[in-house]
């Protein structure tokens, strides 16, 4: 049996199987029922481990052992494989959610909560900064911290930019809507923003604007800016630097007012 190793990396990303597990597992597929010590020798998988994988294999729901001498397992069918994955990931998350939401009623949070208020006692204030890799990563520190405004949000972003934060940010801004937070957006809008502006109804205001800058401020305090142009990087390799300076941040607010007072709403 000949399986390219591309094929077999492949299967470990989506089933989470090792490398033992993998071979053996398309081995006995090619193969339909067999022995532990055929399958090692096809997948050229060590005897003294064969026989741990199949039981992990079993477990795991990808084989049937037959019962007999000798031994023999039985490939379950892939699409069925399949759904078994799909099921035994949607159970292990809704467990581990239901640890995470147990968690917080115990002393622990309360105590890590004091850890950290110790801690940033603690910090001085040039520490109170850092850089964050990828959009995703990113997206993560932005919506933490837009969610923890109190006052004000002012975003200038690119057309791009706009429609993914719309997409990814329309409940928090809701919320932060209804708690009195005021949004303002500034963002070069097309025909091509068009629909998500109006999806964003009158949650946040936003205004046209020529100018290329992707930043975040938070009520005065907090920024986070993005040092590439969203066109010309892939997301994987995007960069932004979050900054906690009121000095700074009140300056650039400033500056972000002027600005504001220039530009229009496109309708």
């Amino acid at each position: 049996m000949i399986v390219k190793e591309e094929f077999l990396s492949k299967l470990r990303r989506y089933f989470n199987l090792n490398l033992y597990e993998v071979k053996i597992w398309t081995a006995l597929l090619s193969r339909g029922v067999s022995t532990a010590g055929e399958l090692s020798d096809i997948a050229n998988v060590p005897r003294s481990r064969s026989y741990d994988v199949l039981e992990s294999l079993e477990k795991k729901g990808f084989v049937v052992m037959k019962l007999g001498k000798p031994i023999k397992y039985l490939a379950v069918a892939p699409k069925e494989v399949l759904e078994r994955v799909k099921k035994n990931v949607n159970d292990g998350a809704k467990e581990q959610i239901k640890k995470l939401e147990d968690l917080k009623k115990t002393e622990i949070v309360n105590e890590l909560n004091t850890l950290h208020t110790q801690g940033v006692e603690l910090v001085e204030p040039s520490d109170l900064s850092g850089s964050l890799r990828g959009r995703h990563n990113l997206y993560n520190h932005l919506e933490l911290t837009i969610k923890n405004a109190e006052e004000s949000v002012d975003i200038m972003t690119t057309s791009q930019g706009l429609m993914r934060k719309i997409e990814g940010f329309k409940p928090t801004f809701e919320k932060l809507k209804k708690r009195g937070v005021k949004i303002r957006i500034a963002a070069p809008l097309t025909k091509e923003t068009q629909p998500a502006v109006k999806d964003l109804g009158n949650v946040a205001e936003v205004r046209n604007t020529e100018a290329k800058a992707r930043f975040i401020i938070v009520d005065g305090k907090e920024i986070v800016f993005m040092i590439m142009d969203d066109q010309e990087v892939h997301p994987t390799y995007d960069v932004g630097i979050w900054i906690n300076s009121p000095f700074f941040s009140s300056a650039l607010v400033s500056l972000f007012d002027i600005a504001w007072k220039t530009l229009k709403a496109k309708a």
